[in-house]
């Protein structure tokens, strides 16, 4: 099948990439791929999970954690600059969610196939001649870093390839379905940080500089820097778009801002799962992977309705029926799918086909459409999602513009009042466009969806925090804790809080900070790059936008093995277990590995087989994965990990994985392994099961051996059992 997938990349570079980037830019008007061969060595699938729980009957969600490293050759020029450039060779790593559906009584059974990447994968390119392309007029403004993120980013959830497999299917409901839901972050306060910054060369300990980063897929939020203070209080309000569970999570990292480099100050993951089955948490959450810290977030899950019934307990709600601002917090979601146009005058110059682009905006929002060339006849198939604050008042504006020359082809404007009047609040039919032809006409289909916080019913005795759970995907390198989370009271020694506007009642933030924080105190992510954020009417909670672009992540300056509390929790746990008899050669299990090192690949190869004999954190027994590190290497993308096996102390994993280090280096390395227990995100039973230390200055590297390891607290003293 490889060399027909081959055939299929061949055809999409040189009939649809290769003329999207002609038309870019005047300077690219040149530019062809020369030569384009993918490489022999095909994509490979370590594992396959299969969803059977929150999922729709008619649809199928599978799970790929694929490989791909490709010594591929794609050569590229660009005549007008004599410029050639290329890529050597391809690594791409993450896992891809694969839906079938609708699953429909007729052959082939499945109406058609969507992928798409959860998070950013990981994505490495050898380029050759990467200096020249970027000193090309146009390109002189990206980097190495940039591109990738684009091309990373471009695979991560909203954006999804859809192959339709039956006609009757409605490919463009496939490609853009609307988001499960909305997901409302009150970024709240934290307490009691690790003071990063020190003075007199480290003898006098100083406070830090916190500030935190959110995640919801490619969706990235920066609050605002809270300068010298170890219980900062940001008080900030972000809106994200949630299109798949299971699988999404949020991801929070708190950091110290410094001149030079950023320290790490902690981190969280939830999974979004659980948070739908709550509506809505108010919590002080344990930081991971650090001593200390806590934070206090308000999640709120808000469902879309299809009616208006609820719109003006939505706008009381969030105040918005009494003030006249076009943003703050969000009532409604629109969500727009642009499909074409027709008839689209000519622009400046007669009997010339125009480059159309679509330029839409809502309030402050406005977003637009990728470039058709040369037609007047384009057609776009996108979709747009805009944050609406109040849609009584606000209008949807539409205007069609020439790139090529820069004029207006024609505009009209939408109230999205009229959406309310409208039948499951949803439009679908051509608009004519005004100041254009006679004849111009734009297709889209456009529906509104109320935000509402819906209540479950829930029995007498029942605790929420039980049921918030640790995603299985969950970051390694996690510090492990069996502390009790803090209830969501404040210490005493903390200030009163007073309600806010506009925010619900259980928003709290001080006076003290009220005073403090400017008014439009606005998030950037990254620094160099415009800021955008609005002021809640009346308030100094920051809402910013959802796509943000997303710089290189911030290596991870802590990992399990610098952290002695887990090993201290361990060691607890022996005691317990071990209750006054002698535990065995082996008290906390073992791990089978093969480790060798591929000189044709120039990669080491690790193969995680099995453990046996775990000790067990429940009455179920334990829910165990392995993290490995090559060391002394602990940023993310270092990171490699298996999947979780559920209620097992024997778990078979036959996962393999690698490292890109040739033999001399890895000689010099040691690998980190770490054997978790995933439990549940408040309860007790999480945390490290066993720790493993492999020095690889071995002669045998490059024959490899398969081998039994004695797992112990702190990794220290392994030795081969088998």
């Amino acid at each position: 099948m490889w060399p027909f997938i081959c055939q299929f990349i061949e055809k999409l570079f040189r009939e649809t990439i290769e003329p999207a980037v002609r038309g870019a830019n005047n300077h690219l008007s040149t530019f062809s791929f020369t030569k384009i061969d993918i490489g022999h060595q095909p994509l490979r699938i370590n594992g396959v999970k299969v969803y059977t729980e929150n999922v729709d009957k008619r649809q199928i969600i599978l799970d790929l954690q694929i490989s791909f490293v490709g010594n591929c050759e794609i050569d590229l020029e660009i005549k007008r600059y004599f410029c050639r450039a290329g890529v050597k060779s391809i690594q791409i790593h993450g896992t891809m969610r694969v839906i079938l559906e609708p699953l429909i009584g007729d052959m082939p059974l499945i109406g058609a196939l969507s992928l798409f990447f959860l998070r950013k994968p990981l994505l490495e390119i050898n380029w050759t001649g990467l200096t020249n392309l970027l000193d090309v007029p146009g390109l002189n403004g990206l980097s190495d870093t940039i591109i990738l993120d684009i091309i990373s980013n471009y695979l991560v959830l909203p954006n999804r390839i859809t192959v339709p497999l039956v006609s009757e299917v409605q490919i463009a409901q496939l490609r853009f379905p609307i988001p499960k839901g909305v997901l409302r972050i009150h970024f709240i306060e934290a307490q009691d940080l690790e003071g990063k910054d020190t003075y007199l060369k480290g003898i006098v300990k100083g406070k830090s500089d916190p500030y935190g980063i959110l995640r919801v897929g490619n969706q990235i939020f920066q609050s605002k820097v809270i300068k010298e203070n170890l219980n900062p209080k940001w008080n900030e309000v972000y809106e994200a778009l949630v299109y798949e569970h299971p699988g999404q999570e949020l991801e929070i990292e708190l950091f110290d801002e410094d001149p030079d480099k950023d320290d790490f100050l902690g981190s969280l993951m939830i999974d979004l799962i659980e948070v739908e089955k709550e509506r809505l948490l108010d919590e002080w959450f344990t930081l991971d992977e650090v001593s200390k810290g806590k934070l206090h977030l308000k999640l709120e899950w808000l469902t879309l309705m299809p009616t208006a019934e609820n719109l003006d307990k939505v706008l009381t709600s969030i105040r918005a029926d009494k003030d006249q601002a076009n943003d703050g917090l969000s009532s409604a979601l629109l969500i727009l799918y642009l499909d074409s146009a027709r008839n689209l005058p000519s622009g400046k110059k007669i009997n010339s086909n125009p480059n159309p682009l679509v330029l839409l905006s809502v309030g402050h929002k406005a977003q637009e459409s990728k470039i058709r060339y040369k037609t007047n006849e384009p057609v776009w198939e996108e979709n747009f999602t805009f944050f609406v604050h109040n849609p009584k008042r606000q209008d949807l504006e539409v205007e069609v513009r020439d790139e090529q020359h820069q004029c207006s082809l024609g505009n009209f404007k939408l109230p999205l009042s009229q959406l309310l009047e409208s039948e499951d609040l949803t439009m679908h039919q051509r608009f004519h466009l005004s100041n254009s032809g006679p004849n111009s006409t734009i297709n889209m289909k456009i529906a509104l969806r109320v935000l509402s916080l819906e209540k479950p019913a829930r029995s007498p005795d029942h605790q929420h925090s039980a049921q918030v759970k640790r995603p299985s995907l969950s970051k390694d390198a996690r510090k492990s804790s069996f502390k009790p989370q803090v209830p969501v009271s404040p210490p005493p020694d903390s200030n009163k809080p007073v309600p806010a506007s506009p925010v619900t009642d259980s928003d709290k933030k001080t006076e003290t900070a009220e005073k403090s924080q400017p008014p439009n105190a606005s998030p950037q992510w990254p620094r160099d790059l415009s800021r955008s954020s609005s002021s809640l009417h009346a308030s100094n909670f920051s809402y910013s936008p959802s796509h943000l672009s997303v710089k290189e992540p911030t290596p991870s300056i802590a990992s399990d093995i610098s952290l002695p509390i887990a090993t201290q929790e361990l060691r607890q746990r022996l005691r317990q277990l071990e209750n006054g008899t002698t535990l065995g050669q082996s008290p906390l299990g073992q791990i089978q590995l093969t480790i060798r090192h591929s000189s044709q690949r120039n990669k080491l190869i690790v193969v995680v087989h099995s453990c046996r004999n775990l000790i067990a954190f429940s009455e179920e027994g334990s829910d165990p994965y392995v993290r490995m590190y090559l060391l002394p290497d602990k940023r993310r993308s270092g990171r490699r990990k298996t999947h979780v096996s559920k209620k097992t102390l024997n778990p078979v994993f036959d996962q393999i994985f690698d490292f890109s280090v040739s033999l001399p280096e890895v000689q010099r390395r040691t690998l980190d392994v770490a054997v978790k227990n995933s439990g549940g995100f408040l309860s007790k039973d999480k945390g490290l099961l066993g720790k493993l230390l492999i020095p690889l200055a071995s002669e045998e590297l490059a024959k490899g051996w398969t081998q039994w390891y004695d797992l112990t607290e702190d990794g220290t003293r392994p030795h081969g059992a088998s």
